[in-house]
């Protein structure tokens, strides 16, 4: 049984293991060597030799105990026939949606489309590096994914004036991410992904009185699904305020904190596994800071079963040198 698997589902708090969002790519020079070759990040996904490789990178420089695939929450919705390409310095662009080309749409199409992420995750799952390592598949929450592809990009800090105007566009698009996300759940397990991350970038943008259609429900379905597939699941529902009501609801196996959550707080309300917290920016400063940031965390959740990681995704801007400290500090940690 992997360390993520003795936490998350024998929820043993005699150990803490460790892996870091977005710990394949931007701020180790390896990644930004492939990444000058290939500027195109859909296509370089959709290379299961080098997102392999890729999701490989970090595990051959740390101690770390999972890997997560190198893949993106978007090719659910490229998946789906909506054009997807991401902009220098600005980020995700999504082109127009068309609902006959979504519900046309069967499930052979879809998996064409994006059949080297799991054949990627096949390769990860075999390599030796990850023998006694997690292998981690995951998705965008059906909140966060129809976000972008109503916004067509990242909304920041809020949604298009319009974004709720029609309800039947809304209501047709989340019967689909529903059944293509069991489809992509599924078909990464199958091909070696261990634990299931679900990703809700966007969860905090919604008024408390939106969150049950929304979030609390279309999750519930998903979390459903992948422990009927016997995967544990971990939810990061970004920016939510009640943590609480959220774990009660949904019911995940484990639940990911952002850097703006009172750990004090979570470990007051929530008895399943915790995952997370530490803020990306702590990285960039120094050897002490990172310790005693890190040290809080183990020290709040010593006798609560947790997964170390950050709050949010790891900097571009991380020196790999202050990872490998972090790695080694809450490997070492008693």
């Amino acid at each position: 049984m992997t360390p993520l698997h003795k936490v998350l589902k024998n929820r043993d708090t005699s150990i803490n293991p460790i892996w870091i969002m977005r710990q394949a790519g931007r701020y180790l020079p390896e990644f930004r060597e492939i990444r000058k070759k290939n500027p195109d990040f859909i296509k370089l996904c959709l290379n299961e030799k080098l997102s392999s490789e890729i999701t490989l990178q970090p595990l051959k420089r740390f101690d770390l105990d999972a890997a997560i695939i190198f893949s993106d929450i978007l090719m659910l919705p490229y998946g789906l026939n909506q054009k997807v390409e991401f902009k220098k310095n600005f980020g995700p662009l999504l082109g127009d949606l068309d609902l006959n080309e979504i519900s046309k749409l069967d499930e052979v199409d879809f998996v064409e489309k994006v059949y080297p992420v799991y054949k990627a995750i096949n390769l990860v799952s075999n390599h030796e590096l990850t023998n006694s390592k997690s292998t981690i598949g995951f998705v965008g929450a059906p909140w966060t994914l129809l976000v972008y592809m109503i916004n067509k990009q990242s909304p920041k800090l809020k949604l298009k004036e319009d974004f709720f105007s029609d309800e039947f566009l809304i209501n047709r698009i989340l019967i689909a991410l529903e059944r293509f996300l069991k489809l992509h759940i599924k078909n990464q397990v199958e091909n070696g992904a261990e634990v299931i991350q679900i990703f809700d970038s966007w969860a905090g943008l919604l008024e408390e009185k939106d969150l049950p259609n929304f979030v609390y429900i279309p999750t519930l379905n998903l979390v459903e699904y992948t422990k009927t597939l016997n995967v544990p699941v971990i939810c990061f529902p970004r920016g939510i305020k009640n943590y609480k009501n959220y774990c009660e609801i949904v019911k995940p196996d484990g639940v990911c904190i952002d850097y703006e959550v009172d750990p004090l707080n979570i470990i007051k309300d929530i008895n399943i596994p915790v995952q997370g917290g530490m803020d990306p920016k702590v990285l960039l400063s120094d050897k002490e800071n990172i310790k005693n940031q890190a040290k809080k965390y183990l020290d709040i959740f010593k006798d609560h079963p947790y997964i170390f990681n950050l709050g949010h995704g790891i900097l571009p801007e991380t020196n790999p040198e202050m990872m490998d400290y972090l790695v080694k500090f809450v490997k070492d940690y008693k």
